[in-house]
């Protein structure tokens, strides 16, 4: 039997295939689905049948309505829906890992946002993303780090929805930062 964590590992690399294709033929992805699942068990005899793991895991994604099946020329795509490059995106997310060049280029990464009451609960979770990256508060809505991390903090505007209440700032100089040197190691 397959636990959680491998079924979402199968829907990522299901949302991942149909992604990069854009519009997948379910005879191409079928067989990429089912290499996947040989990555998760390596030498060991699975105990269950594959092919038809793919198929109700692909079933699964249509029901959750990430996935939309349509038929051409009398063979069947599947595309993501909406719903599913939100999860897809979320997934990516809860991949992301900030690169750190080898030499640090004195500049600080600022995020500053302003997110209504009523939408605690985003700002709870963007504010718990960026502890679990490594970001350092400022203040409550103030948050630094040191290396370039826009095309994360775009991915977060977006997945999120909150585009303008986020503001992302590069400085050259934060007043008393030796503080936040010591923190990230840069000194």
């Amino acid at each position: 039997m397959i636990n959680r964590e491998q079924k979402i590992k199968v829907a990522k690399i299901i949302l991942k295939s149909i992604a990069a294709a854009g519009f997948i033929s379910m005879a191409v992805l079928a067989p990429n689905a089912l290499q996947a699942l040989d990555m998760f068990y390596g030498d060991r005899k699975r105990k269950y049948n594959t092919k038809y793991y793919v198929k109700t895991s692909i079933g699964r994604l249509k029901n959750q309505g990430l996935i939309k099946f349509e038929e051409r020329n009398g063979k069947n795509f599947i595309r993501l829906t909406d719903k599913g490059e939100q999860k897809l995106l979320k997934y990516q997310l809860g991949e992301l890992a900030i690169k750190k060049p080898k030499k640090w280029d004195d500049k600080w990464r600022i995020i500053i946002f302003d997110i209504c009451e009523y939408k605690k609960r985003i700002r709870n979770e963007l504010r718990n993303e960026l502890i679990n990256l490594g970001f350092l508060r400022l203040q409550n809505s103030v948050w630094v780090y040191p290396y370039d991390c826009e095309e994360l903090m775009i991915m977060f505007k977006s997945y999120f929805k909150i585009g303008k209440e986020v503001l992302y700032l590069v400085a050259e100089r934060v007043e008393n930062d030796r503080w936040l040197k010591k923190e990230f190691g840069l000194e």
